[in-house]
């Protein structure tokens, strides 16, 4: 049986971000992780999949290998990933994004992983603002 990562609530708030355009610099609506592994994706929008049903997240991919990148995941896929411990990914349900996706990426860039304080958030912008 697939897991359901997302509320109604939070699909529908990521669809119409999927939705509002793709130059939109959105703050994360949600953070997966694997309680088993590294893996961690910060998501900030849902949009139509090949069947037509809304299956297709954008956002910040950490996949524990030392690169996280933005880039698209199946909301399927993730919902059937079991880990190393067979029980699945978990949606962090205390997780507020606090900085666009763009801050969250440059901070993740040279750790190789996506990092969440405050300080790091700052500095990426920081940096990102001197571009």
């Amino acid at each position: 049986m697939k897991k359901r990562l997302l509320t109604d609530e939070l699909r529908h708030r990521l669809i119409i971000n999927g939705t509002i355009g793709r130059d939109i610099d959105h703050v994360p609506l949600v953070r997966i992780f694997d309680p088993a592994g590294a893996a961690t994706w910060l998501l900030t929008e849902l949009s139509e999949g090949v069947e037509g049903g809304a299956d297709i997240l954008f956002g910040l991919c950490d996949l524990g290998f030392g690169y996280p990148e933005l880039g698209y995941v199946s909301l399927t896929e993730l919902e059937e990933v079991r880990g190393r411990l067979g029980i699945g990914l978990e949606r962090d349900t205390s997780f507020r994004g606090r900085a666009p996706v763009s801050v969250y990426a440059e901070a993740a860039r040279l750790p190789g992983r996506i990092v969440e304080t405050e300080a790091a958030l700052i500095e990426a912008a920081k940096r990102l603002q001197q571009r």
